[in-house]
């Protein structure tokens, strides 16, 4: 299982935090246990059963989409909902000339990669999404390029080759105000994945990839969401709109000298913010406790809990934060945008939410030395506030 200690002990912990990530590509040979996570045919299965419109399922060769019509047909039903249906025949001989398959966002619908997104998710405090990656030929399906955003890949089955070639402008974003240039010369790693193999690869890191070893090769890309300066910045602001400096208009039609005071107020008002040595931890908190995470229903207890034990239940964010006030007697429970406050003796109850494992309310109750009713009265309140979901239902 591809959870959180999981995904630390393979990558290497600390030591990949402290001197890998966001720095330099890493492969990890047979690192990862791919058994369970997805397979052909749970591909199989996902595109006969689901209505999965490009981009989100799409077929790529040198670079460019494959058109749509020359793989599927538009089907309507009898009350005029149309989408697309993939010709198998058609699909099958894309596949064969040389066009690689993409499923974006498969961590939505398949739950042991939805799973292995979330223990990623929750060692590196960022949000991942899981896409899929099938090809057949030496073609390259994407041409040499780059990612605005940090990946790593999982070979599930076959080989895939990797041609690495470093960054060609430091950090480059989504928005930013160049394009990296071509990378020169040859490759500084040529590496071919197997079967359990696991690479990371920084964003701006130049690649191309080719199932040229005679397999068939399917793997997963899980993409970490970048944060860089310009999203604390953003932050800040948002953290300053209770300042009067800041909600003051721009005297647009003033003075040269009502501007400089206009424009000295701000820069006072960031610049105290600024010197918090603290702010990329208060950052970091904010961002971990209002990620909204899965909207998961709780049906069929859509009145609150019963009181019965066997309910299993589960935090709906990776992420999320248990604070004690120990003052005012209380700990508060942050998660999914949203704060409560709860006696002192929940907090072992919370905290097994926190583990972001399915727990039972027996077992939560057991944790804090409460009684079902009280879990279920405290769990109810979550599941109102949208940071906990019934995950095994009892009826």
């Amino acid at each position: 299982m591809l959870d959180a200690a999981s995904w630390a002990g393979r990558l290497g912990g600390d030591t990949f935090l402290a001197q890998t990530y966001h720095r330099s590509y890493a492969h990890f040979p047979g690192a990862a246990d791919t058994a369970g996570l997805f397979s052909w045919g749970d591909l199989n299965r996902i595109i006969a059963t689901q209505r999965l419109e490009p981009p989100r399922l799409r077929l790529s060769v040198d670079g460019e989409m494959v058109p749509l019509h020359r793989y599927a047909i538009p089907t309507t039903n009898r009350r005029a909902v149309t989408w697309s249906r993939i010709q198998p025949s058609d699909f099958h001989g894309q596949l064969r000339e040389g066009a690689s398959l993409v499923l974006d966002a498969v961590e939505k619908i398949h739950p042991a990669v939805g799973a292995a997104a979330e223990g990623l998710e929750r060692f590196l405090g960022t949000s991942v999404q899981a896409n899929v990656y099938a090809s057949w030929t030496d073609r390259e399906g994407f041409g040499r390029h780059w990612d605005d955003h940090d990946v790593v890949v999982v070979q599930l089955h076959g080989s895939k080759r990797w041609r690495l070639w470093g960054m060609t402008r430091e950090a480059p974003t989504f928005r930013d105000v160049e394009s990296p240039e071509e990378p020169e010369g040859v490759p500084v790693a040529d590496l071919v994945l197997s079967p359990g193999d696991v690479l990371y690869l920084p964003r701006g890191w130049w690649h191309s990839v080719t199932a040229d070893q005679g397999t068939e090769s399917l793997h997963l890309t899980f993409g970490m969401v970048p944060h860089t300066g310009a999203d604390l910045m953003l932050w800040v602001v948002d953290q300053l709109r209770a300042s009067l400096a800041l909600r003051r208009d721009i005297p647009r039609f003033g003075s040269l000298v009502e501007q400089s005071d206009f424009t000295d107020a701000v820069r006072r008002e960031v610049a105290d913010m600024m010197a918090d040595h603290r702010l990329v931890e208060r950052w970091a908190e904010s961002i971990d406790t209002t990620d909204l995470g899965h909207a998961i229903p709780s049906l069929p207890y859509v009145d609150g809990l019963p009181a019965r034990g066997e309910i299993t239940v589960k935090l709906t964010t990776p992420r999320g934060r248990l604070t004690a006030n120990r003052e005012q007697g209380t700990v508060t429970f942050s998660a999914a945008g949203t704060a409560w406050d709860f006696a002192e003796s929940a907090a072992p109850a919370l905290g097994t939410l926190l583990t972001n494992q399915p727990t039972t309310l027996g077992e939560m109750a057991d944790s804090a030395g409460l009684e079902v009713k009280e879990v279920a009265e405290l769990v109810s309140i979550l599941i109102e506030g949208h940071a906990v979901a019934v995950v095994g239902t009892v009826l």
